[in-house]
């Protein structure tokens, strides 16, 4: 199991509204395809957090580059306007931070990521 962590480009406040919906579509199917599972996702306007549990044969670095890869393809395709934010080919910057989590440690993790709404609120004066 994975706390993964990681942004748009430029960190871009665009995960809003149908956008953010549809990142959370696109996770879920590549999860469903790869026979992972999402134990917690938040989509925040500036980063996602996912708590995700995936095959032990499974790299991280593959699981990655599905999940960004793919969505990053979609994305694009289905939101041009985000071309006048974010130009080149990738709709994630490069890069991301993941950390294991044992059982202990998941219900830790899974409040942390439950509770990032209610944080960002606090940092932006909401």
């Amino acid at each position: 199991m994975f706390h993964i962590v990681f942004r748009p480009k430029y960190r871009k406040r665009v995960l809003r509204y149908k956008l953010a919906s549809r990142t959370k579509e696109l996770f879920k199917q590549c999860c469903e395809v790869n026979d992972w599972v999402i134990r917690e996702l938040k989509v925040l306007p500036d980063h996602v957090h996912l708590l995700i549990q995936v095959n032990p044969k499974d790299l991280i670095s593959d699981v990655m580059q599905l999940l960004k890869g793919g969505s990053s393809k979609v994305i694009r395709e289905e939101f041009p306007e985000l071309e006048e934010f974010l130009w080149g080919d990738n709709f994630w910057s490069e890069g991301y931070f993941v950390e294991s989590i044992g059982k202990v440690a998941e219900e830790a993790v899974r409040k942390y990521i439950s509770e990032q709404n209610k944080q960002a609120r606090r940092d932006h004066g909401l």
